[in-house]
């Protein structure tokens, strides 16, 4: 079952890139994401329209 939002570490994981990376993504507004408290999460939608954005201008 795919989760519905993911930690940063796991969508590090998926990605096969490091926290860094994923921060980066976030930071460049190329990775949408949100905060609940401290800890920020990503939607699984959010991550596979990323892959898709990052594939298109490769």
């Amino acid at each position: 079952m795919n989760d519905l939002v993911l930690t940063v570490d796991e969508a590090a994981e998926r990605l096969r890139v490091s926290r860094w990376t994923v921060y980066t993504l976030i930071r460049a507004n190329r990775l949408r994401s949100f905060k609940v408290g401290r800890r920020r999460l990503i939607e699984a939608e959010a991550l596979t329209e990323c892959i898709k954005t990052l594939a298109e201008v490769a």
